[in-house]
This record gives C-alpha cells, sequence and structure tokens, in this order.
C-alpha cells in the first residue's frame, strides 16, 4: 500500500488513547497493516532499527501494533491487551521511531500476558518474556495505544543519549545489536 509518515515526538496524535477496533477483518484495518508493513520495513532498511509499530505512529488512532522479529512471520496485533503483569520488572535501552535520534533506559515487567485479535477476529493470547525481547517490545507499542511514551518511562534522565552515544557505548549489548547485521 504505503509508507506512511511516522509521527514524531511532540505531535498531539502521538498523545491519544487510540480506540478500539470494531471489526478486525474490515478491509481498512488490512489495509492500515500493509501500511504498517511497509513504514517498518522502510525505517529498518534506511536505519538498521524497527521491530515494531503502533497504528497511532502514523496517524491512525486505532488499536493495531505490527511487529516484525528477525526470522519470524509479521504479526499484527489488533486490540491487543496486557491481561497479566509479572512482578519482577527489568530496565531495558528503548528508542522509538517517533524519536529515533533519542535512547533512554525504562523500566518494564520482565514477563506479561497479552490477548489480542488477529486480522479474522480470532482471539489470541501470548506469554512474553525475555526471549526475543518480546515482553519490552510488546509493552512499548501498547503503550502507543494509550498515549504513553518510552520518554514517560525513563527510569532516569541522565540514562538518556543521542543515538550515536548509543550506538557507540550500548549497542551491543542490547536488543538491537542483532538488527545491524539485517540492515
Amino acid at each position: 500500500m504505503a509508507i506512511r509518515t511516522v509521527l514524531q515526538l511532540g505531535d498531539p496524535g502521538l498523545r491519544e488513547v487510540a480506540k478500539k477496533v470494531d471489526d478486525p477483518a474490515a478491509a481498512e484495518i488490512r489495509a492500515l497493516v500493509k501500511d504498517l508493513s511497509d513504514t517498518l520495513a522502510y525505517w529498518r532498511k534506511t536505519t538498521g532499527y524497527g521491530r515494531g509499530i503502533a497504528a497511532p505512529q502514523i496517524g491512525a488512532n486505532v488499536r493495531v501494533i505490527f511487529l516484525r522479529l528477525p526470522g519470524e512471520e509479521p504479526w499484527p496485533l489488533v486490540n491487543p491487551v496486557i491481561t497479566e503483569r509479572g512482578k519482577e520488572k527489568i530496565v531495558v535501552w528503548d528508542a522509538c521511531l517517533s524519536f529515533l535520534s533519542i535512547f533512554m533506559q525504562v523500566e518494564r515487567h520482565r514477563e506479561i500476558t497479552v490477548r489480542y485479535q488477529d486480522l479474522s477476529g480470532e482471539q489470541h493470547e501470548v506469554h512474553a518474556n525475555e526471549e526475543r525481547n518480546l515482553s519490552e517490545l510488546l509493552q512499548h507499542e501498547i503503550d502507543h495505544l494509550d498515549g504513553i511514551l518510552a520518554v514517560d518511562r525513563m527510569t532516569d534522565v541522565k540514562t538518556m543519549c543521542t543515538r550515536e552515544e548509543f550506538e557507540k557505548r550500548y549497542r551491543a549489548g542490547s536488543p538491537y545489536a542483532a538488527e545491524v547485521l539485517k540492515k
């Protein structure tokens, strides 16, 4: 379909709470998922970053996220909801396509359970943990649906750094390290 413009930090659209999708099988939702896929692929190709994207990031105020994990099939999630959060938390490096020049450390739950619908409307549940860094990624993308950004979850403003400093000092020990080879 199309590579869409990604809203950037400061755009009020990123702070809106997304609306529930009534019909996950609707043609406009399938078209939106295609746009999310194309946009994420473009960012990944041009920057080396991008494992997921949320509909609000391209100006669509609906509860849809799209993940593309290395070596995995494309994964659209409609109306995702975190139904369980483990007690243990972790601190991870985070960034966002909506402010890719800034990295920071955030606190996330080590394990979560997410209920969602696929594009036919069927309900699914996934238990996510640190494997493939899925837990932190799902929390990041679902936050977008609630108008919450990674900068809101920063553990300490002193952890904030530019992309250049992150690349030089921290990327090798982060989930983004594997992305370098797949540019």
